[in-house]
């Protein structure tokens, strides 16, 4: 799944296309309807000729709606920037452009809309204009297409390019952690709380216990939808609703992160590594006020400069933000700082949680030079970190680094428990401890969800908890063996368990099976067929030996069954063998009980079949 977002001046066309494109109006206030201006983020969703479904979001344009746009652009993959043709660029084209640039999306359509509002020979002259703004940025060398939403001019021809863009466009890596950036939050009559957002780095499922960070409210998922569908689970790069139970619409505000439980916290001061824009409206100044977004959230900060005093247009440096409200920012994340003169830059985080940091001090600037080029150490964490698991011999190949090199850092990373590794073959598979607790609370999730729907089981089959985690064999019995060293999960047969499940009788449940039990001891060797008892009772008095089913609807308590076995054993003792007809009068029952009885012996091979009659195993 891929997300596309829109961008450019207000008027020039965003919410038409999309309509056109999709049949959905992405405007969905009526204050939007009633003025003719989007206000706030729209969203549809289109399938594309290669049958892949990709979802839109689509951005205000006016300059007074700008945080609006900011809380919803940061999650796509590729962005469409329209111009009208008969304005050209804007001011806000070129703010947004700028936004574009600094959250280094890389991947845009330019769509010049209004085509059929000017001249043929005047599009040219647009179309050079946009060129000449993006030359520096990421947005350069973007493909141009000249279309009329009102017309219906060159539709297909951009559904085309989209197609082909997101086709060589890599889904969002999963690294274990999903992160749901909330961008709305509302109720719905019947089934409650639901919350909107592009999901990253991780995947969702149904049943699934989560926590909302900032305020650390716990939430379940009740269920998940994307584009109007029910789905069990959500892979990152996803847009989706997300019913939860356990909290109300309004303790859930946009800005909010929903993510796994226990790993993700709130920091109030980050090093970035700044880049302002290359027409900046202002001068970033050394404890200046600010405005700083990250995802779908805002709040005011403080700069403070680490190695210059100021910075201008086009110019990089070294800051360290001071959050007025704390949010969960994570290595790596990028962000936006404006003021009320517009956007002045932007950045990628390079460490959270920092301390107060003394201004020029070259030691420093060398080590946050260093921690953002990433020595090998953190490329092989990092790498470890983007995976699912990689072996020694796959984190070479990602890195070009030595494997004498990887195994010395994996070690120490396996000794400091920043990484957990695993056998595999003669080598073995490392985890970041962030993936392993995610697939501990994955366990833990499903395993809790199963027993609460089948309480009388035992427990999951282990190749559907296993397709579940969707982890290869080798893999999956090293985690289940460390799982049950911890304690947390037992292995019974086939099936896998909470070391703290067992599954028990109700007592209408126990009123229900001794009634039935009763009912087949009447008529021991000829069972009642004709009787009822919920299939998970069922199958529990079966776990627990106390019945036999031996197929055609026939079901034997335990001990009639094992009588009847041990008769029909002594008999063939006797006489060498036993035919149907033989069986029917020892045991005084019909062919209708006699057949699939015989055959149940002969798959616990004690018998097997010879011609017409049963000789011993």
């Amino acid at each position: 799944m891929h997300v596309i977002g829109t961008a450019g001046h207000v008027d020039h066309g965003k919410s038409t296309l999309i309509q056109a494109l999709t049949g959905i109006d992405p405007d969905r206030l009526q204050e939007e309807k009633s003025r003719g201006m989007t206000i706030d983020l729209g969203f549809a969703w289109l399938k594309l000729p290669s049958e892949t479904e990709v979802s839109i979001v689509d951005v205000p344009g006016h300059e007074r709606f700008i945080k609006n746009m900011l809380a919803g652009i940061g999650g796509i993959d590729l962005a469409i920037l329209v111009v009208a043709a008969d304005e050209g660029v804007m001011p806000q084209t070129r703010e947004h452009i700028a936004i574009l640039d600094l959250l280094r999306i890389e991947r845009s359509i330019i769509v010049i809309t209004k085509s059929d509002l000017v001249e043929k020979d005047f599009l040219p002259l647009v179309e050079e204009q946009i060129i000449e703004e993006l030359a520096e940025t990421t947005l350069a060398d973007s493909q141009v297409i000249h279309v009329s939403a009102f017309k219906g001019t060159n539709l297909k021809e951009l559904i085309s390019i989209i197609d082909s863009q997101l086709t060589s466009t890599p889904p969002r890596k999963n690294l274990g952690r999903p992160r749901l950036p909330i961008d709305r939050s509302f109720s719905i009559s019947g089934f409650g709380t639901v919350v909107t957002g592009t999901l990253i780095d991780g995947s969702l499922n149904v049943g699934q216990e989560l926590e909302v960070i900032p305020s650390g409210k716990k939430v379940r998922i009740r269920g998940l939808e994307s584009h109007k569908k029910k789905h069990t689970e959500i892979q990152p790069g996803t847009r989706t609703a997300v019913n939860l139970s356990g909290i109300t619409a309004t303790d859930l505000n946009r800005g909010q992160i929903l993510t796994t439980r226990g790993w993700l916290e709130t920091t109030n001061s980050a090093d970035i590594k700044i880049r302002m824009i290359h027409d900046s409206p202002g001068t970033l100044k050394h404890n200046l006020e600010v405005d700083f977004h990250w995802m779908s959230a805002e709040t005011k900060a403080k700069v403070r400069l680490l190695d210059s005093s100021e910075l201008g247009s086009g110019e990089e440096g070294w800051c360290q933000v001071l959050l007025d409200n704390p949010l969960p920012l994570v290595k790596g994340d990028f962000c936006i700082i404006r003021t009320s003169q517009g956007t002045l830059c932007g950045g990628q985080i390079v460490e959270t949680s920092v301390k107060r940091h003394k201004r020029n001090d070259r030691m420093l600037i060398a080590r946050l030079e260093s921690l953002a080029a990433e020595d090998s150490s953190q490329v092989i964490m990092q790498t470890i970190e983007n995976s699912g698991g990689l072996s020694i011999e796959q984190i070479s190949k990602i890195t070009s680094l030595p494997e004498d090199t990887i195994l010395s850092v994996a070690l120490n990373l396996i000794e400091s428990g920043k990484t957990v590794g695993f056998p595999h073959g003669s080598s073995q598979i490392i985890l970041a401890d962030s993936t392993w607790e995610n697939i501990k609370s994955q366990c833990e999730n499903y395993l809790t969800v199963h027993h609460s729907q089948y309480y009388l089981r035992r427990g999951l089959p282990r190749e559907e908890l296993r397709s579940k985690l969707n982890i290869n064999n080798e893999l999956f019995q090293g985690i289940i063996a460390k799982l049950e060293a911890e304690n947390l999960l037992v292995q019974d047969g086939t099936d896998i368990r909470m070391k703290t499940h067992s599954p028990t009788l109700s007592s209408e449940d126990q009123r229900l099976s001794t009634n039935y039990l009763d009912r087949l001891n009447e008529n021991p060797n000829t069972p009642p067929t004709d009787i009822f008892l919920d299939t998970e009772i069922l199958n529990y008095l079966s776990n627990n030996k106390q019945v036999v089913i031996v197929g055609s609807g026939i079901v034997y308590s335990r001990i009639a069954y094992d009588e009847q076995i041990n008769e029909v054993l002594n008999y063939m003792k006797t006489r060498g063998t036993i035919s149907v007809g033989e069986a029917r009068d020892l045991l005084g029952a019909s062919r209708k009980y006699i057949l699939p009885f015989l055959e149940s012996m002969d798959e616990l091979r004690l018998t097997r079949r010879s011609g017409d009659d049963r000789v011993l195993e």
